[in-house]
């Protein structure tokens, strides 16, 4: 999935919603000052800021596989230690840190216990482990399910993002289970984000990021502007507030 992008360009796009998502998450699992956190799948570094913000990058350290995202966390967070890897090969020992976080991102591992494990493993025992994953099944209520519902009634039959990992209530929390964390529990986590103009609402799908991205960019110039005009038609000029709920597990090593 398209996720070797300019990191500018997952800033407006997903990350417009996980911006607002980042503090949710930290409320939910409530780390401390002095503890030592872990983003895994750090993206450009959305969760990572507000992990500094809260603990300083002294105590911060990252991971994701996306060169562009290592490079751009990097360059904007000095001080943290990021590390180009995939959640199923953290490259950290054994219970090094007081948090592990991973936000949006179980969806999009290759195996998704292999990455709990991993992150449980690194975590030191009894610490907070915790992961969100839109509500992306169908007829769900992530941000990006008004674009799904359009797509659906445009091509009907075409991918969306309801077959992947942790998208459905319960997902998560089965996935923590057979990964051995104890305790687990979920949570919906719901933000709202206004967009003034149906254009500002529609450019960042064009930019090829992730599923949705990819979806778009599979169509020629006409079925572009068809599917476009499609979703127009179905929410408006503007402006537009689209919600996004996500399901997150918080479970202990």
């Amino acid at each position: 999935m398209a996720f070797d992008v300019a990191a500018d360009a997952y800033d407006r796009f997903m990350g417009r919603y996980s911006t607002l998502l980042a503090p949710e998450l930290l409320a939910a699992v409530g780390p401390e000052p002095g503890d030592r956190a872990l983003d895994v799948g750090c993206g450009p570094g959305v969760l990572t800021r507000h992990l500094v913000e809260l603990l300083g990058a002294d105590h911060v350290a990252a991971a994701d596989p996306s060169p562009p995202f290592v490079a751009a966390a990097r360059e904007r967070l000095p001080g943290v230690d990021v590390r180009q890897a995939p959640a199923e090969q953290l490259p950290f020992d054994d219970d090094s840190f007081d948090v592990v976080l991973a936000q949006l991102v179980v969806p999009f591992m290759s195996d998704a216990v292999a990455g709990l494990r991993e992150m449980a493993r690194v975590a030191r025992p009894g610490a907070p482990v915790a992961a969100t994953a839109w509500d992306h099944a169908s007829g769900g209520s992530g941000p990006l399910s008004p674009f799904w519902r359009v797509v659906t009634e445009f091509d009907p039959g075409a991918y969306d993002e309801s077959g992947l990992a942790g998208q459905r209530s319960g997902d998560l929390v089965a996935i923590f289970r057979e990964a051995g964390l104890a305790d687990v529990r979920q949570l919906a986590l719901t933000v709202h984000l206004p967009h003034a103009t149906f254009e500002e609402w529609w450019e960042p799908y064009t930019w090829g990021v992730g599923p949705a991205g990819d979806y778009v960019a599979s169509l020629d110039d006409a079925g572009r502007e068809r599917l476009a005009a499609t979703a127009r038609r179905l929410l408006g000029d503007g402006p537009i507030t689209i919600s996004g709920t996500a399901w997150c597990a918080v479970g202990r090593a």
